[in-house]
């Protein structure tokens, strides 16, 4: 299997952006990912993917707690800034803490405090699975931020033309 060619086929499958933070004190961090999705509602799980090398890794298991922050589309600024691997420090946002003591990004759309429940091997990459444990929607009035076809951006104001189909 070619990955550039697979990297592009699931770039064509539009997902949101976060940026994950972890840790509390002086040992805090944050890194930007679009592979979280819901798992279920009863118990309320959750789960990411990170890259095994990622300096993040380290900090989700030694706190044992993340949070999910979902970004608003005026957000691509932070999205960057916490994609790179020297990091925006989370000093350089607002932001304040959870219930778990982890950072939530103040102006993020919404948010979901998590307890790690498992952290699962898959290939490259580390599944970090989570109970949501308390959750809000900070500014849900406001336009997601969105990554298709490799690039961020936000939703546009009108709907594309054609017809949906529903399957299901």
């Amino acid at each position: 299997m070619d990955g550039k060619i697979l990297r592009g086929i699931c770039g064509l499958f539009v997902t949101g952006v976060t940026v994950i933070t972890s840790g509390t004190g002086d040992a805090v961090d944050g890194t930007t990912v679009n592979s979280f999705t819901s798992v279920s509602i009863d118990p309320p799980l959750v789960l990411f993917c990170l890259h095994r090398d990622s300096r993040l890794r380290a900090v989700v298991k030694e706190t044992g707690a993340y949070v999910v922050n979902f970004l608003t589309g005026p957000q691509e600024r932070v999205a960057r800034a916490f994609a790179t691997r020297d990091t925006a420090a989370i000093q350089d946002v607002e932001a304040h803490p959870s219930v778990s003591g982890v950072p939530v990004l103040s102006d993020a759309l919404a948010f979901l405090s998590c307890r790690l429940v498992d952290e699962l091997e898959g290939g490259d990459h580390v599944i970090f699975l989570a109970e949501v444990v308390d959750l809000g929607a900070l500014r849900q009035h406001h336009d997601p931020l969105i990554f298709f076809r490799g690039a961020l951006g936000a939703l546009a104001d009108e709907p594309a033309p054609g017809h949906p189909i529903w399957d299901g």
